[in-house]
């Protein structure tokens, strides 16, 4: 009966202590791969940590850029606002400039104006006319006054006009002064001109000789132009609008150099 029983006793003792062998590997198992799971964690944390880390110093970096740029721009805006300022102020006073011209020029065309009206009144309203237009002071003076029908040599009448209008245009040395001469659309009948353009060039020519020659206007500020039967004030369909037409004109036109300067800057 005990020998019975011992062989119970060590033979359960045997089953435990191989059992509990078992339970111990299969742990030990278990924890191994949970180990290895929690390295392989690991691992994976820290190369994140580091590409963190390697962010964060990027981040760090574009914020100094950033704020590097930022004051950069602030700088210009500031400078730009200063510039702007001034450029406000420089415009106001180029505006003013200009303004202050174009008044000047103004009142030398409507003095001029009032001085050749004046100097020329004893002259018939239906021989010269004066008028300002497009900035210009314009001197109409009639065929009758200056030439005869087809002729570009000037009558005496003619020349004492002249002679009256110099007197004033010497007064306004910055000035320029363009003879331009017209005709009707009659075919012209002298063999010594070609046609009406021929004549209006010739009769244009000759007062700017007078003017030069004569009264030593100096030569540089006129200019002599045709412009044939092209620019009529008055219709060619009667013979008081031909008379109209046959005309010469003497345009006198302020120096505006002072003026375009100040446009171009």
């Amino acid at each position: 009966m005990k020998k019975t029983f011992f062989k119970y006793s060590v033979f359960s003792l045997l089953a435990f202590g191989l059992l509990s062998s078992c339970v111990s590997k299969k742990k030990y198992e278990r924890l191994s791969i949970r180990s290895e799971r929690l390295q392989t964690d690991s691992a994976a944390t820290h190369k994140k940590l580091d590409q963190c880390n390697i962010n964060t110093a990027s981040l760090e970096r574009d914020k100094s850029n950033l704020q590097d740029e930022n004051a950069a721009v602030m700088k210009e805006l500031k400078n730009l606002s200063a510039t702007s300022t001034l450029t406000i102020a420089d415009q106001a006073r180029r505006l003013k400039t200009l303004q202050d011209m174009i008044q000047a020029q103004h009142n030398v065309l409507n003095n001029l104006k009032k001085s050749l009206t004046d100097a020329l009144i004893n002259f018939k309203a239906d021989e010269i006319s004066v008028t300002i237009k497009d900035g210009n002071v314009y001197i109409s003076l009639e065929e009758k006054l200056l030439f005869k029908s087809g002729k570009a040599d000037v009558d005496p009448k003619g020349k004492q006009a002249l002679s009256k209008l110099v007197e004033v245009l010497k007064t306004t040395p910055d000035i320029h002064v363009m003879v331009e001469g017209h005709t009707d659309n009659v075919p012209i009948k002298q063999a010594k001109y070609q046609d009406n353009w021929a004549l209006s060039v010739a009769r244009a020519t000759e007062i700017v000789r007078i003017l030069t020659k004569d009264y030593k206007v100096d030569p540089k500020r006129v200019i002599a132009s045709g412009r044939g039967e092209y620019y009529p004030v008055r219709s060619n369909e009667t013979d008081a609008g031909k008379a109209s037409n046959r005309r010469t004109e003497i345009i006198v036109t302020p120096d505006l150099k002072e003026m375009f300067k100040l446009l171009e800057q």
